[in-house]
């Protein structure tokens, strides 16, 4: 099983859509885009994605994706 990587849409279309576009060349990711995943207020503050389920967040789409990988390094387990 992959780690599920979500994104909305319109954080795609604010800024995220770099990170998004990155780590879905990854083969070892599951990367998903949806419509809207009902986080507004932090969807217009900064580039973010849900990782499993937790929503993690970067100053820029090359922090959110550094953020992404720190943070399945920590957690996910194989």
């Amino acid at each position: 099983m992959k780690p599920i990587i979500e994104f909305c849409v319109s954080n795609l279309a604010s800024g995220s859509q770099k990170a998004f576009e990155q780590l879905e060349r990854d083969s070892n990711l599951d990367v998903i885009e949806y419509g809207c995943l009902s986080y507004c207020t932090r969807c217009s503050d900064s580039p973010f994605a849900l990782v499993n389920g937790e929503v993690i967040i970067g100053a820029t789409p090359d922090e959110l994706v550094s953020n992404i990988y720190t943070f399945i390094d920590e957690t996910w387990l194989f």
